[in-house]
């Protein structure tokens, strides 16, 4: 859907929902005090550590540590995007997401998307019961068979049957909805005919189990042995996967993610027991592909036919994946021996050995040193100088850190070169609260008025009225944290409507996002009755630190360089003042 998602719809829909009446729906919770407690539906737990506090409305695990609003909520829950956690947010609230650009055509294109995505279920449901009641259907039932696949795969993947015929969706359905889903072709001549003919189907499923597309399977030998959906509104295959959905029904967090190359072999392994297997729709893998599943799984093992193809691809997944990586996210490639597929294999070796496989391919480092090393003689200067020729380009396409540094660090090492350096240097910008202050008093106790000050207006930000009973000259100010607190008045002061979880919302996908999350859940053991009180004393204590933080950098700048007539008069200011 085209258009923007208006901030103060987002805003307002936090608002609105109770993070409480939510997340009951999904875990059931328990009173205990201020706050509901349940047992952690992100990880495995006897004792529940899950928190949610209904004032707040916020959440927080201590034993995960994955805390957050009702959007991050069902965002970490489903696996969902930003958008389609609010979308889901907003059905639960029973209101329509507006977006900003001409009603009109949002409207139309709403509407669209909603029949576009229930013509598709009719579709699978159309090739579901194709498959299995018709006389056609009959002959796919024995070649699934004769695959092995049972019913029960079957019925869990959608399996269906494309009859025979130039017409069968054409007749069926409206054919405008069936061109825009690309489910049928309109010839020069205005006349239409069924993409999809004498094919085993194979529903392609978001994460949120809708169908979006097709893949299409020959059932003899005749080519294209695959026909996938053409690019739609629903479909764009550079950023899906098959059998997602189903790997995630059963585990919202694996520990690993298989790629392999066919729905065959992703319907096989399920059956198997390899309940952790995609596959890419006919594309090579993309950035977009490995971004998508990283979110899901800290390791992915790309699995290839050990064929010269095969070889190829694998090789060819090396650009996407080192721009992918970082140093939380971990890669291996899974070369399968000549003439098999993980089908094939995995009826012929039987799940421990495939599995024992999986565990045991090989790490990316060491296939990439071993791949680009191939056929140069690194005992000679000339060959050497060739591995880093190779080598460079990928290497400059990681992200910095640990596994970067590590990676050049071998590079140097196998090419002998010992002033090899390939990486501009990147600074790392300042926290806000840094865990290694000085050891000065005065800089713990600035630091400690600043997290006490933060915290309290974030959790309760209601306390900005008495901040605008204050005078302040920001101007004035120079310490360690004052740049969030004064970010996060404007914030507040900025909404229609506000509370923590709008604040949080607001400061997502920001530097400071992890430090007001970690504030948003602090324990500060404040009283209700005391929240003003202790909040007043901590601003009072923050502006003064500020002013003497101020005085010294201004009198150590007079004594070493001079002062410019604004710093002159800043300081007298000051000076008046305190």
């Amino acid at each position: 859907m085209s258009g923007r998602i208006p901030r103060d719809f987002i805003d307002d829909l936090l608002v609105r929902v109770d993070i409480v009446d939510l997340i009951d729906s999904h875990t059931p919770l328990k009173k205990t005090g201020t706050n509901y407690v349940a047992c952690c539906p992100f990880h495995t737990e006897k004792t529940p550590s899950f928190s949610v506090n209904r004032n707040k409305q916020f959440f927080h695990c201590f034993g995960c540590g994955i805390s957050g609003n009702a959007i991050s909520f069902l965002m970490n829950l489903n696996n969902l995007e930003f958008v389609e956690a609010v979308e889901d947010l907003a059905a639960f609230a029973g209101i329509a997401v507006p977006r900003e650009s001409n009603t009109y055509q949002v409207d139309e294109k709403k509407e669209d998307l909603s029949s576009l995505y229930q013509l598709m279920d009719k579709t699978t449901n159309f090739y579901v019961q194709q498959l299995r009641s018709s006389e056609e259907g009959k002959k796919a039932v024995e070649y699934l068979k004769n695959r092995g696949i049972n019913s029960d795969c079957a019925n869990e993947f959608l399996i269906g049957y494309a009859p025979n015929e130039w017409k069968a969706l054409a007749n069926s359905f409206g054919q405008d909805s069936l061109i825009k889903a690309g489910l049928i072709i309109n010839k020069e001549d205005g006349q239409v005919y069924d993409r999809f003919r004498n094919r085993i189907i194979f529903p392609i499923r978001d994460k949120r189990g809708r169908t979006i597309g097709f893949g299409g399977r020959v059932m003899d030998n005749s080519l294209p042995k695959y026909l996938n959906s053409p690019e739609t509104s629903l479909f764009h295959k550079g950023n899906e996967v098959y059998g997602l959905y189903e790997l995630l029904k059963k585990n919202s967090k694996p520990p690993r993610i298989l790629i392999v190359e066919g729905y065959m072999d992703v319907i096989s392994l399920s059956q198997a027991g390899v309940n952790y297997a995609v596959a890419a729709l006919g594309t090579a893998i993309s950035q977009a592909h490995l971004n998508l599943l990283f979110r899901l799984s800290p390791e992915i093992v790309l699995c290839f036919d050990g064929d010269k193809a095969g070889r190829a691809a694998a090789w060819k997944a090396m650009e996407p994946i080192f721009l992918s990586l970082k140093d939380n996210r971990s890669c291996r490639i899974m070369m399968l021996p000549q003439d098999q597929d993980p089908d094939s294999l995995i009826r012929k070796e039987g799940l421990t050995n495939f599995t024992q496989r999986v565990h045991a391919a090989q790490a990316l480092s060491d296939y990439f040193f071993e791949h680009v090393s191939e056929q140069l003689n690194l005992s000679e200067m000339e060959g050497r100088a060739q591995l880093v020729g190779k080598a460079k380009p990928y290497l400059e396409k990681l992200p910095e850190g640990i596994f970067r540094e590590m990676m050049l660090s071998r590079l140097k090492t196998t090419s002998g070169s010992t002033t090899l350096n390939i990486f501009n240097n990147i600074s790392t910008p300042q926290k806000v609260f840094s865990e290694e202050q000085p050891p000065r008093k005065a800089a713990q106790s600035s630091a400690r008025s600043a997290k006490t000050a933060i915290a309290l207006l974030l959790q309760n930000p209601r306390l900005i009225n008495n901040i605008n009973e204050q005078e302040i000259d920001w101007d004035t100010l120079d310490i360690r944290g004052i740049e969030l607190f004064k970010n996060l008045q404007q914030v507040i002061l900025s909404k229609n409507t506000i509370n923590t979880a709008v604040l949080i919302e607001h400061f997502r996908n920001t530097v400071d996002e992890k430090l007001i999350k970690t504030l948003a859940s602090s324990n500060l053991y404040v009283s209700e009755d005391n929240i003003d009180m202790v909040f007043a004393d901590a601003l009072n204590s923050l502006l003064k630190q500020g002013k003497y933080a101020t005085i010294a950098r201004l009198q150590a700048k007079a004594q070493n360089q001079g002062l410019d007539i604004n710093e002159q008069q800043l300081l007298i200011k000051i000076l008046a003042t305190k």
